[in-house]
C-alpha cells in the first residue's frame, strides 16, 4: 500500500518508565500542546513515567512525540503506531496519577529491578525450554482470544490481581527446587516491566519478559515460525491484530469492552452496542435499554455527520485497559 494510500490519521500508544519530577507542570504543557495540535486521546503521567494512547495527524503526533522525548530521562520513549480512518478519540485528557500501570505494589520499582529483555528473535528458543515457566500477564478477556503456547493463564480481571495470584500460586509453580526461570509477556511491554520487577522482589533471579510484547513479536517473527495462538487484543479501533499485524477478526462490544469473536456475533445473546454472551448477565435490562438507546442516537448522529459525546470508542488505552 502506498503512503498515501495509508488511512489518514496515526495512532500512537506510547510509554516509558523514567523519574518524571514536576507531573503537573508536565500535564499543563502537554495538555496545551496536543490542544495546539488537534491531538486526542488519553496520557497517564506519574512519578515513575508517562502511558497513553493518542491519535491525530503525522505531523501533530510527531510534535507530542518529541515534545515527550525532550523531557529528561525520556529519550528512548517506546512508541507503537497504528492507522484510523477517523479520530478514535472524542477529546484529550492529561492525567496524572499513582501509577502509569496500576499494580497495587508501591514499592515495586521496574526501573531499578525489572527482568531481563528478551527479543522477539530469542524468545521461542527461552520458552522452548522445558526449564522455563511461561506465564501470560495479561487479564482474562484477553488471554481467551490468544497466547503462547505452553504460556499459563493467571485468569486475572485486572493487573492488580497478578500479585495476589503469584503470592497464592508460588509453591504450586515453583516446588522446593533450584527455581526455574520464569519468562512473562504482555501486549506491549509495559505491564512485564512491573511483573518481572515485582517476581525479583519475592525473590527471583532468572526472570525475563518478551521486549516490545506481543506486538513486536507478530510484528518481527514470521507466521511459520511463530509459536502464537490465536490472536492479539489491542487497545485501539483494530480489536485484535495477529501475524504481520495485520487485522484479526474480532469486534469490539460496546458495552463491556470485550473482544467478540465471529462466532460469539451469532449468538442470541450479541447485539451490536448493547451486549454480548461475556456481559448479557452481568447488566441488566435497563442499561441494555440504556445501550440501546445510545447507540440508537449515535446512529443517528453518525447519518447527520456530526458527532455524538457518547459514541463507540474503541478499547481503552493502556493503563486504563491494565497494559
Amino acid at each position: 500500500m502506498a503512503k498515501t494510500d495509508l488511512p489518514p490519521i496515526c495512532v500512537a500508544a506510547l510509554y516509558k518508565f523514567a523519574r518524571l519530577g514536576d507531573c503537573e507542570a508536565v500535564q499543563r504543557d502537554l495538555a496545551q500542546l496536543c490542544c495546539a495540535q488537534g491531538v486526542k486521546g488519553t496520557l497517564i503521567l506519574a512519578r515513575e513515567g508517562i502511558n497513553g494512547t493518542i491519535a491525530g495527524s503525522d505531523e501533530a503526533i510527531a510534535h507530542v512525540v518529541t515534545h515527550c522525548r525532550g523531557l529528561p530521562g525520556f529519550a528512548e520513549l517506546e512508541v507503537k503506531y497504528s492507522r484510523a480512518e477517523a479520530l478514535p478519540f472524542h477529546r484529550m485528557k492529561v492525567r496524572v496519577k499513582r501509577e502509569i500501570v496500576t499494580m497495587g505494589e508501591p514499592a515495586i520499582d521496574p526501573l531499578t529491578g525489572a527482568g531481563h529483555y528478551v527479543s522477539p528473535q530469542d524468545w521461542n528458543e527461552l520458552i522452548s525450554d522445558p526449564a522455563t515457566i511461561v506465564i501470560d500477564t495479561r487479564n482474562d478477556y484477553e488471554v481467551a482470544i490468544g497466547t503462547f503456547a505452553g504460556a499459563i493463564n493467571p485468569q486475572t480481571a485486572t493487573f492488580r490481581d497478578f500479585p495476589t495470584w503469584f503470592r497464592a500460586e508460588r509453591e504450586r509453580l515453583l516446588g522446593q527446587g533450584m527455581p526455574p526461570k520464569v519468562a512473562m509477556f504482555c501486549t506491549g511491554g509495559i505491564r512485564c516491566e512491573k511483573s518481572t520487577a515485582f517476581l525479583k522482589a519475592e525473590g527471583l533471579d532468572e526472570v525475563y519478559h518478551l521486549h516490545g510484547g506481543i506486538l513486536k513479536y507478530l510484528e518481527s517473527v514470521p507466521a511459520e515460525q511463530s509459536l502464537w495462538n490465536g490472536e492479539c487484543f489491542v487497545f485501539d479501533q483494530r480489536v485484535a491484530v495477529t501475524h504481520g499485524l495485520a487485522p484479526g477478526t474480532h469486534d469490539l462490544c460496546h458495552a463491556c469492552r470485550r473482544p467478540v469473536s465471529a462466532a460469539e456475533r451469532m449468538d442470541p445473546l450479541y447485539e451490536p452496542g448493547v451486549s454480548c454472551p461475556a456481559c448479557h448477565a452481568e447488566r441488566s435490562d435497563d442499561q441494555r435499554a440504556g445501550y440501546a438507546e445510545r447507540d440508537r442516537q449515535e446512529r443517528l448522529a453518525q447519518r447527520r455527520g456530526t458527532a455524538h459525546v457518547g459514541a463507540k470508542l474503541p478499547a481503552k488505552p493502556p493503563e486504563h485497559g491494565d497494559d
